[in-house]
């Protein structure tokens, strides 16, 4: 049976599910993080719920096979079914790592009580952060296991690139495809990634334990 970290090794290397319209529904790779992606024309479901139950909410919910799996009714019903919490539906964008040494100057924290650092870690295993001047970067392994990245620039530092640097230095430490999740109304950080070269791969919900 694929796993959810075959589909997703699968797209980080440009090979997604077909575009047929239906959806897939498969274990969740840990407790922590349940939810949805969607792909071109198909959908995952992760989650540990019954796959029936899924698949006949979404018949129930006679709407375009290709919108419902991010439909809020859709969405609603599987965060009361799990007793979840979501926050948003987030572009999903992935980058291939890439050679050489940061161009940034970058200090590892090694203090686990940093409020950076316990932050990532609600959401994240195995979590690295570091400082830069004027912004913080973090790594850890996430959805399916796969290494995700975000990073935060101080309001004082903004619109100087530091973003785009960060980002593409974060390419230079990962050693394998590195994904994001953003809101879509961010569009800075938006922009940032992708002029670092992450390229939007779909959209997903992820539902996380109260």
């Amino acid at each position: 049976m694929e796993t959810l970290r075959d589909i997703l090794d699968a797209a980080a290397q440009g090979v997604f599910p077909p575009a047929d319209g239906g959806t897939t529904v498969v274990p969740q790779h840990s407790a922590r993080d349940a939810g949805v992606l969607c792909f071109t024309a198909h959908s995952v479901v992760f989650t540990d719920e019954d796959p029936r139950w899924v698949r006949e909410t979404l018949v129930a919910l006679d709407c375009d096979a290709l919108a419902a799996t991010m439909n809020p009714l859709f969405l609603a019903a599987l965060l009361e079914r799990t007793g979840r919490a979501c926050d948003t539906v987030d572009a999903l964008l992935v980058g291939r790592p890439l050679p050489g040494e940061p161009a940034l100057a970058l200090e590892e924290i090694e203090d686990a009580a940093h409020p950076r650092v316990r932050y990532a870690r609600r959401r994240r295993d195995d979590v690295r952060v570091w400082s830069a001047a004027g912004g913080m970067l973090a790594m850890g392994r996430g959805v399916g296991g796969r290494l995700e990245v975000s990073v935060e620039v101080d309001a004082d530092a903004r619109h100087r690139g530091l973003g785009r640097a960060l980002v593409t230095a974060a390419r230079q430490l990962a050693g394998e495809p590195l994904w994001a999740q953003i809101a879509p109304g961010n569009a800075r950080s938006m922009r940032a990634f992708q002029a670092a070269g992450y390229v939007p791969v779909g959209s997903e919900a992820l539902l996380l334990p109260r």
